[in-house]
C-alpha cells in the first residue's frame, strides 16, 4: 500500500479534480463537435483519444487516493 503525506494527498488530488474538469470539458467540446456541420474527423479522434488518457489517468489517481479495502 501506498502511504502520502498530506502534501503528496493535496497534489494529488488537485491534479484528479484538473483532470475530471479538463475530462468533461473535453466531453462538452466533443458533442459540440459532433453536432456541427464543420466538423474535423481527425480533430475529434485526437480529441477522444485526450480523453480517454485522461480518463486512464484518473482512473490511477483514483486508486492511489482511494484504496479498495479488502474486508
Amino acid at each position: 500500500m501506498l502511504h502520502l503525506d498530506k502534501e503528496q494527498e493535496a497534489q494529488l488530488g488537485l491534479e484528479l479534480a484538473t483532470k475530471r474538469q479538463e475530462h468533461s470539458d473535453l466531453d462538452a467540446a466533443i458533442h459540440t463537435l459532433t453536432q456541427s456541420q464543420m466538423a474535423d474527423r481527425m480533430l475529434i479522434q485526437r480529441l477522444k483519444k485526450r480523453k480517454l488518457s485522461l480518463k486512464d489517468r484518473i482512473v490511477q489517481l483514483e486508486n492511489i487516493l482511494l484504496p479498495d479495502i479488502i474486508a
